[in-house]
């Protein structure tokens, strides 16, 4: 059965539900609201959420704090609404500068005066199964910031996060094009290492794992992290040994300027491209030799047209109106979660809080919750410690973190999705 829209405030939408539970809640919710939260809630139905009163931060922009009834006690949660109708508001992804790198949301805010931001991708945090290597601190799936690729999804065994639903894999984001229109997407990596033997195909671009037997290309947007992490685990079992048969060439000036047996750390020179090889990747990149020509090219690919202005990976938990079949219903968290309404010209960044004595909620229950809220479709971001949303107040020189994160203080992370605003 199709969504019934409801209007309060911003766009709250309630499903047919077939149970007279569930009904009474959502009939208790236009009698209550401002008051209580709804009864009827279960913990398989995430019930009605009681907003509060809707913050104006900038042009298109407002910002609000939500009660929702669990089966475990009261989520709180903070959603920021974007109006992408208003031609003085725009998204864009936040990073630190580097890909191999991680910064607080609030950090990563302030240095560019977004009005709001909310923490995004999944990332490289830990490297305990391969003792000596560098976690790289790098994000799992494609980004896209100010319309330049700056990598591509790592192998779907290579990824951190809660499971996938079926269909899913590492390439699906949410994003932006030059349209104004938001929509979920998936991009893949297309390119090639031409050379005088012939052309390699790329399988990397800017990320911490590489594809068994592949060829990844880094660039100066990867920052001074070791690249060796890209070269252990495999496409099936991220904790699997380090390759043993692994090598770099750095290509300068279209020219090979460099070898070496081990893929290097340090920053990466503009103009310059360090390619890493494993396996058979490795074989194929050994052939190469100083001084040789070669040229390097990749982009990121998108299903649907138009190009992506902004994007960034995380996994579907709706599409088209419906929640997911497959989501966890077990795994109650502190989520994050960005949802797309009013045919993409609506963008919905949450997050909830982490304060003690909050309730968190499974995959399944924020799915539930951002179909109620109005998003089409929406994607589940890095949770736990790394839940953060941020406002700017006007006039402020500086962001408020409106959530409690979950480990007492803000975690450094790989990317955000920005909100900003003129006038």
């Amino acid at each position: 059965m199709g969504p019934l829209p409801e209007r309060l405030g911003g766009i709250v939408k309630n499903r047919f539900v077939r149970t007279r539970a569930v009904l009474t809640a959502l009939t208790a919710w236009g009698v209550l609201a401002g008051s209580g939260v709804a009864a009827g809630a279960t913990a398989t139905d995430s019930g009605t959420p009681r907003l509060g009163k809707a913050v104006g931060v900038a042009p298109g922009v407002t910002y609000r704090a939500f009660d929702i009834l669990v089966g475990r006690g009261t989520a709180h949660g903070h959603l920021v609404t974007v109006d992408l109708t208003d031609r003085r508001t725009t998204v864009d992804l936040l990073y630190p500068g580097a890909v191999g790198a991680r910064s607080p949301v609030s950090r990563l805010a302030d240095a560019r005066a977004a009005v709001a931001a909310v923490n995004a991708d999944f990332f490289n945090m830990s490297e305990t199964q391969h003792p000596g290597v560098e976690a790289t601190g790098a994000p799992v799936g494609p980004a896209i910031a100010s319309g330049q690729h700056l990598k591509a999804a790592v192998p779907d065994g290579q990824r951190f996060g809660p499971a996938l639903p079926p269909g899913a894999n590492t390439r699906d984001v949410i994003g932006v094009g030059y349209d104004r229109r938001a929509r979920l997407d998936r991009l893949s990596l297309r390119g090639a290492v031409l050379t005088a033997d012939g052309a390699l195909p790329l399988k990397g671009l800017n990320q911490y794992a590489l594809p068994v037997n592949g060829i990844g290309a880094f660039t100066s947007k990867w920052g001074p992290t070791s690249r060796v992490r890209a070269t252990c685990g495999t496409d099936t079992d991220r904790a699997a040994p380090c390759s043993t048969e692994t090598y770099e060439v750095t290509v300068r000036r279209g020219r090979v300027a460099g070898v070496a047996q081990v893929p290097g750390r340090g920053g990466i020179a503009r103009g310059t491209t360090a390619l890493v090889g494993r396996e058979e990747g490795a074989r194929q990149l050994r052939k190469l030799h100083i001084g040789d020509r070669v040229r390097i090219g990749h982009r990121l690919t998108a299903r649907r047209p138009g190009p992506l202005r902004f994007a960034v990976g995380g996994f579907p938990i709706v599409r088209d109106a419906e929640p997911l079949t497959g989501l966890d219903t077990v795994t109650p968290a502190i989520r994050t979660s960005a949802g797309i309404g009013a045919h993409g010209r609506r963008l919905l960044l949450l997050a909830l809080d982490g304060a003690p004595g909050r309730a968190g909620m499974t995959v399944r229950e924020l799915a539930d919750l951002m179909d109620r809220l109005g998003a089409r479709d929406a994607i589940n971001l890095d949770g736990g410690g790394s839940s953060t949303l941020v406002t700017r107040e006007p006039g402020s020189p500086g962001s408020t973190v409106r959530n409690h994160p979950s480990g007492g203080a803000e975690r450094p992370v790989p990317n955000a999705i920005g909100v900003f605003a003129r006038g």
